[in-house]
């Protein structure tokens, strides 16, 4: 059999928030991967490592965690008031699936400086801010992206710091409009706390939201924990995991998010679970004190069957509209009464979120969400992938 060279797909590699991952424009797969859903799987997969049974990703991409195994795809939009399409693909590591069934919000802060770097958005100032309208294809939502632009160029350095990375850079503010469309149910269940019967564990207070993403809310004292645990604490963990695996999946099912429990298998991204405690002083992952005057409450949360080592983008969507609807676990853990804001702390320190809700009668809307993150550019070149990679 003759000898097949690997080719070349332009890609770069970004940090968005306290993720990174691998961004194509669309328009520079290969065909093939453009037209079939199932060969562009494979693409992505082989480029990021996946699977891996050694769960290192060490032949590809991917940084062997679920904020690094990580795949995005944006292309020109055809929405109306969009000026691009954003596809978000969650590699799996060690198995062999792409979950896109939902959005990572810490990279949708680098969908809008990649756009403009590939020229995909059009009216770009040559100094100011160039706010980026992103169409969120894997849940159909809007998101706006305010990019800092100086002398033509997006501004990537600055003194904006986030909890979780090293370097300070230049602030990004989203908006995710309407998070939850007004025809949808922000809490499924139409229960601000719900009794969660879980299997082997019992019933449990919980909060079921689909603000940002799916994400299930309960208590850390209901089940064991001070709410200040770090990520040793728990990924090495083994039952606690599977705990945590149970209570996910008790409530995706009463959420309406999952048909079965056998979906879990292949949607881990979906939904998140989370635990939230009351503000208490704590010691972030870098060793730094953190204050309970500093925030309004602590949120662990996990992502991939793992304990996250900050938060994810569209998890603190969920705690920034959650913490503002009096009765929530979160609004109750944060102290209770309304509010348009909240601080949180996390693994590596503190985020502050914030959102937009309307009242008419009992019916709940959220008109935006907002948070600030950063990115830049790590990497712009080729990624080469061995031949007969998409052959399925």
């Amino acid at each position: 059999m003759a000898y097949k060279p690997q080719f070349k797909v332009k890609a770069t590699y970004m940090r968005g928030g306290t993720s990174k991952g691998t961004f194509f424009n669309i328009a520079d797969l290969p065909k093939e991967a453009q037209e079939d859903g199932r060969k562009r799987d494979k693409l992505l997969q082989r480029i990021v490592g996946s699977p891996d049974i050694y769960k290192k990703q060490m032949d590809g991409m991917g940084g062997a965690s679920s904020s690094t195994s990580k795949a995005i795809l944006v292309g020109k939009s055809d929405v109306p008031n969009h000026d691009v399409d954003y596809y978000f693909c969650q590699v799996a590591i060690d198995k062999d699936f792409v979950d896109m069934s939902g959005n990572c919000g810490n990279l949708s802060s680098a969908v809008g400086p990649f756009a403009i770097k590939e020229g995909l958005v059009d009216n770009v100032p040559q100094n100011g801010v160039c706010c980026v309208r992103i169409w969120q294809a894997n849940i159909k939502k809007t998101i706006l992206c305010y990019v800092t632009m100086e002398d033509g160029m997006v501004k990537e350095m600055g003194d904006y710091e986030i909890d979780g990375v090293a370097f300070p850079a230049e602030e990004i503010v989203l908006e995710f409009v309407e998070p939850v469309d007004p025809s949808e149910e922000l809490f499924p269940t139409g229960n601000l706390v719900d009794d969660l019967e879980v299997e082997g564990i019992g019933t449990l207070k919980a909060t079921m939201i689909t603000a940002g993403i799916p994400t299930v809310f309960v208590n850390a004292d209901e089940i064991g924990y001070k709410g200040t645990e770090l990520q040793g604490d728990i990924n090495s963990d083994t039952a606690a995991l599977e705990k945590f695996e149970k209570i996910r999946i008790a409530g995706a099912l009463k959420m309406g998010v999952m048909k079965d429990a056998s979906d879990a298998l292949t949607q881990q991204h979906t939904p998140k679970i989370a635990f939230v405690s009351p503000a208490q002083d704590f010691i972030t992952s870098s060793g730094k004190e953190v204050k309970a005057s500093e925030m309004d409450l602590h949120v662990r949360a996990l992502s991939m069957q793992q304990l996250h080592h900050a938060m994810m983008g569209t998890a603190s969507v969920a705690i920034g509209v959650a913490g503002s609807i009096p009765g929530t676990l979160v609004n109750l853990a944060a102290g209770g009464g309304e509010k348009d804001t909240v601080t949180f702390g996390h693994p590596s320190g503190a985020i502050k979120v914030g959102a937009t809700i309307t009242k008419d009668g009992d019916k709940l809307t959220v008109q935006k969400a907002s948070m600030s993150r950063s990115a830049r550019i790590i990497m712009d070149g080729n990624v080469h992938v061995p031949a007969g990679t998409m052959d399925v």
